[in-house]
């Protein structure tokens, strides 16, 4: 922690692996913190399968876009307010307290969600959730990092990134093993109360952070953990260390104020660090503009957009998804230290852009080739339930699948394949039984679609593109780019401005999708990963094998890409 961050390689892993099996409660403490970044993303991934049945069982929240982009975006909001309420927790009440505190919420926003009579109980959950989502995100990470020998403490702390992907995955399983089961959506959220359960009742067998207790003056406590975690002749060096480090950072809180307040002004005063929040939050936001949570808590109704109608269907196909995006955060370690973060972002973007652009082209396709609606078959079927819209339409004999969705009504497919014209209809519970009692297909999200294998290998290949890139990369960069007095404010800014932007792309998702069409909204997200792209090329160095201080004297002189350095030669490099 004190010399920069450990990167896991093929050494270290090897490493790891021989450590912890002489020393197995080292990787006790590590699993057991860890479960708190499955349980980060089971939840942020379990709504996506949810979600489809909510709507089924209340009206109110199929009919109400803005209803179901709450019940999936407050769990963000609750995060944002858990990380700035656990950096607090983790200074005055230490690591493993914190971690107990995230693991209650965790367990009451479970069960709170599966005994919800009303949408707004499963909003509160939702919050309950996020609140322990947020103080997960940092805590688990932080007691295993100080908890873990220097020379495996990457390896060790990757764990935990890859329970997160891990915990997404397991969601996306848990869904489609309780499609068919009575309460559906109840079982798939209030499993997650069973994992902080467990580790609830772990975490009182296991000892606090030796780092605070030591900073607390339990100078003796903390030797006693050592003692369990480094060999004999490694202890009293391991002691010195963590004296030193813990007099440095007190004596630079000590400089630099002890409120929020001033020590986020004394960051934006110094040129250092401003450039290195330049740096540091532009890869954060462009994270999340770049549309990857529209994919994580939408997966499902995004595959149903491109015409697969079964909520079964629609899960079993999200699991691609959710396996890509595990795989890629263990590609992104065997790359990112050789051939570097700047370089790694900018060919993720390129990817990003080239898949969302394609994904684009292929749902336009869709709707302009959707099936027809057939007069016959919406009266007949419909009688005093056709779509009111429809019946009124000028332009009705032009309508097709996609007119009819626009006016919030349902589609009854015709025909096997469901490719010829069908029925326009009221979206209510009965005309969808109907529909389906007549071994009819019913659409609500998307149209059948001779596109839809095609959107999804595109998704596949965006979460390629993501994952190794930019889904790990902007944590990296945030961990090295700030001088270390200065790296606790920094990466809290900067993870602030992440889940910001989170919650401004989960909670108007499904409002663009009604507003500009699935296309229009993918290409809109390609325009944001354009700009990103140009952002990162422009303001965000390369920090691969650079030691805190190589960073600091590099943001010193400012940044500036090497094309544009070349046009101005004999000039210095400015930010």
């Amino acid at each position: 922690m004190e010399g920069g961050v450990s990167k896991p390689d093929k050494t270290e892993f090897t490493e790891c692996w021989r450590t912890t099996w002489k020393t197995p409660y080292i990787m006790r403490l590590a699993l057991s913190a860890g479960i708190g970044g499955l349980l980060f993303g089971y939840d942020t991934g379990v709504i996506s399968g949810a979600l489809l049945y909510i709507r089924e069982e209340f009206d109110q929240v199929d009919r109400k876009t803005w209803l179901q982009e709450t019940i999936v975006s407050m769990a963000v909001a609750g995060a944002i307010i858990g990380a700035a309420f656990g950096g607090w927790m983790n200074d005055r009440f230490g690591r493993r307290r914190s971690i107990l505190v995230a693991d209650f919420l965790f367990f009451v926003g479970a069960i709170v969600m599966a005994i919800a009579p009303a949408p707004w109980v499963i909003i509160i959950g939702r919050i309950f959730v996020g609140l322990g989502v947020g103080m997960a995100s940092m805590t688990s990470p932080l007691y295993i990092s100080e908890a873990s020998p220097a020379r495996i403490r990457g390896a060790l702390v990757s764990t935990n990134g890859l329970l997160i992907t891990g915990g997404q995955f397991l969601s996306y399983l848990i869904n489609l093993a309780f499609t068919k089961a009575p309460g559906t959506w109840r079982w798939m959220l209030g499993v997650a109360g069973l994992p902080a359960l467990v580790q609830f009742i772990l975490m009182f067998s296991l000892p606090e952070s030796p780092r605070w207790l030591y900073a607390q003056g339990k100078v003796d406590e903390a030797r006693a953990i050592l003692e369990r975690i480094y060999p004999a002749n490694e202890v009293e060096d391991e002691v010195a260390a963590l004296k030193e480090s813990v007099e440095t950072e007190k004596a630079q809180e000590s400089a630099l104020g002890q409120g929020m307040i001033a020590k986020v002004k004394g960051a934006f005063q110094n040129t250092v660090v401003r450039r290195g929040l330049y740096a540091g939050i532009t890869v954060q936001v462009a994270q999340q503009f770049v549309g990857i949570n529209t994919v994580m808590y939408y997966s499902p109704t995004i595959v149903q957009f491109a015409g697969f109608a079964s909520n079964k269907t629609a899960l079993a196909l999200s699991l691609i998804t959710s396996g890509l995006n595990a795989i890629g955060s263990i590609v992104s370690m065997a790359f990112v230290d050789r051939y570097g973060r700047r370089r790694l972002m900018i060919i993720s973007m390129f990817g990003i852009i080239s898949c969302l652009v394609i994904l684009s082209i292929v749902f336009f396709q869709a709707a302009m080739h959707a099936p027809k609606v057939s007069f016959f078959d919406s009266t007949h079927l419909g009688t005093n339930t056709t779509c009111a819209a429809y019946t009124t339409a000028l332009d009705a004999p032009k309508w097709n699948c996609m007119s009819c969705l626009s006016a919030e009504c349902g589609f009854c497919a015709n025909g096997e394949n469901g490719y010829h014209p069908g029925a326009c209809l009221a979206k209510t519970k009965d005309i969808r039984g109907t529909c389906r009692g007549l071994h009819r297909t019913w659409f609500e999200n998307g149209c059948p679609s001779k596109f839809g294998f095609l959107a999804i290998i595109l998704l596949g290949l965006y979460i390629i593109s993501y994952s190794p890139g930019m889904g790990t990369v902007p944590w990296i960069v945030n961990s090295e780019i700030y001088p270390l007095r200065y790296r606790g404010i920094g990466g809290g800014i900067a993870a602030v401005s992440n889940w910001v932007s989170n919650l401004i792309v989960s909670e108007t998702f499904l409002t663009l999708t009604k507003a500009l069409g699935s296309a229009g909204t993918f290409l809109l997200f390609a325009g944001f990963s354009l700009i990103g792209l140009i952002a990162i090329y422009l303001v965000v160095p390369e920090t691969k094998g650079l030691q805190f201080e190589e960073v600091e004297k590099m943001l010193e002189t400012g940044f500036r890409p090497k094309a544009l350095r070349k046009k101005s030669k004999g000039d210095t490099q400015s930010a």
